[in-house]
């Protein structure tokens, strides 16, 4: 995800065959890009204003989160470095019970948010990252998403501390509870602006960069495995049309069964996605082992003193927290919404839980990539690309092009990697997006299942148009409600602070025992 520019890689959908002579599809994306081009320039020209620093700029919004990932981490001391002890027991299901208030297990919800945050940022991003930015890059990187373990441990913490469990066993929490309680101290009028404009930035973003941009991609990686544009007989409008109901129908099979059918997928899904892509970067880390010092010692030097590079070391600094912030969205109040779903009776277990999450994103499954990367670079064009800017569809390719060097042929297993990666994205978004529907409209079954149509409507709709502008628009929208989520983050961190005191206490004097292997909320 990178919403500072346009989308350069889509994939162009519009290039099949049957669009090549001006077919409805081509026009219909036309039409719809031309007429929202000057909204979405609009939108991302303020929500992603940069601040200007001589020969070089930093988006404040990505400041906002960076800042914020840096006072968090002060202000509980370094908690994501002293806690992964307790995090891993909490993950294991030590001190939560099946019978606790909640619809799954911490795993669960683990799993459910790093497969909405694991994706293309995670191959094409750092791809990007460490070519505009250098090796270096992956260094700041890897900072920032260590900063951002305490954003996700604050912001989930409140998730779970003011939600609402209700009368069948569903739960609503996440932003949608802790908001109205942050901003309350203003007023309600200003605590119910806030709130809805967060639900419908969040409702806007997941309709279309959390669905429609994922249907996108898997459409266009099924018409590249099976020949490419021109040949592949997935590469038409009729085609494009069934490959989108196909898609939407696996799609609502899943998110019918509501949070706990998603979290039963994700759970199986991510272990399976992290295996593939975390075991083909280990082979390649393996076979060329003697290269891994030098390949570091590459990243650390890039890191404070990269020449060619625009702007420096501090450009080095920039990009790697630009990537780092646009691929965890640690701070931008999604994730909470599922990890406030968890079985506890303890808010702060999930905040522990969380911070995990920014750590296998970025620290792992981004760290991985850089190195893959940089240790292939004689087998591939990297060195001749550092410096300049390159598109997230060649980040795609230097990526696959880096695995080819060392495992001929992965490109196809990179491809299907990358629909797996979208398939558990889009599903967990789904999520996020009807709790802010439920919140605008009301929670009720036919809210519900109304939304659950739409969601899948916009699925076909993702396969069969490409929605360049529209998606600029819709990334704006994502890191608008991280401003009110942040805001609200600062003003209850005592609450927070309150929570690890008192659970920590807990564990320390016994009052929270250890729960039994057979009665604990695991896998």
């Amino acid at each position: 995800m990178n919403p500072v520019e346009v989308h350069p890689w889509l994939v162009p959908l519009a290039e099949k065959a049957s669009d090549s002579g001006g077919g409805w599809i081509a026009h219909l994306e036309e039409a719809i890009n031309s007429g929202f081009d000057p909204i979405a320039t609009a939108v991302t020209s303020v929500v992603f204003w940069k601040l200007p620093l001589g020969v070089y700029s930093f988006p404040a919004i990505v400041l906002w989160l960076v800042v914020a990932a840096a006072v968090f981490t002060v202000y509980f001391r370094g908690i994501q470095f002293r806690s992964m002890r307790v995090s891993l027991d909490l993950v294991r299901g030590k001190y939560s019970r099946a019978s606790d208030p909640g619809e799954v297990t911490h795993f669960q919800a683990l799993a459910s948010a790093v497969s909405g945050t694991v994706g293309l940022g995670n191959i094409a991003g750092v791809a990007v990252a460490v070519t505009v930015g250098g090796p270096g890059a992956m260094f700041w990187m890897v900072l920032a998403g260590l900063l951002g373990m305490c954003t996700k441990f604050v912001e989930c913490t409140l998730g779970v501390k003011y939600r609402e469990v209700h009368d069948d066993g569903t739960v609503s929490g996440g932003p949608f509870r802790y908001l109205p309680v942050a901003f309350e101290r203003f007023g309600p009028v200003v605590s119910k602006i806030a709130v809805g404009i967060f639900a419908v930035a969040l409702i806007l973003f997941g309709a279309l960069g959390g669905n429609a941009f994922q249907s996108n991609q898997t459409y266009a990686q099924a018409v590249n495995v099976t020949g490419g544009a021109g040949e592949s007989f997935l590469d038409s409008d009729l085609m494009s049309f069934v490959f989108g109901l196909v898609l939407a129908g696996l799609v609502g099979v899943v998110i019918i069964g509501g949070v706990s059918s998603i979290a039963k997928v994700t759970s199986k899904l991510v272990p399976i996605m992290a295996f593939i892509y975390i075991g083909a970067c280990l082979l390649v880390i393996g076979f060329n082992v003697t290269a891994v010092p030098e390949a570091v010692a590459r990243i650390l030097a890039g890191a404070f003193g990269a020449d060619g590079i625009t702007g420096g070391a501090i450009g080095v600094l920039i990009v790697g927290f630009q990537r780092a912030a646009f691929s965890n969205e640690a701070g931008v109040g999604s994730a909470p919404i599922v990890h406030s779903a968890v079985k506890t009776k303890h808010p702060v277990s999930e905040g522990f839980v969380a911070l995990l999450e920014p750590f296998i994103d970025t620290v792992v499954i981004c760290s991985m990539t850089a190195l893959t990367i940089v240790i292939a670079a004689d087998g591939t064009n990297y060195d001749e690309l550092i410096g300049s800017e390159i598109s997230n569809d060649n980040g795609v390719t230097l990526t696959s092009d880096s695995f080819d060097t060392f495992l001929p042929g992965f490109d196809n297993v990179l491809a299907v990697a990358v629909a797996l990666f979208a398939f558990s994205t889009l599903i967990t978004w789904s999520y996020y997006t009807m709790r802010a529907w439920t919140t605008l409209v009301g929670k009720t079954r036919f809210n519900e299942n109304f939304f659950k149509v739409m969601f899948c409507v916009f699925t076909v709709l993702g396969a069969v148009v490409d929605l360049g502008s529209v998606l600029d628009f819709a990334d704006a929208m994502l890191f608008v409600c991280a401003v009110f989520n942040l805001l609200a983050c600062y003003i209850l961190l005592p609450k927070v602070k309150e929570e690890v005191v008192s659970f920590l206490r807990g564990i320390r004097e016994g009052e929270i025992a250890e729960v039994p292997v057979e009665e604990r909320a695991t896998t």
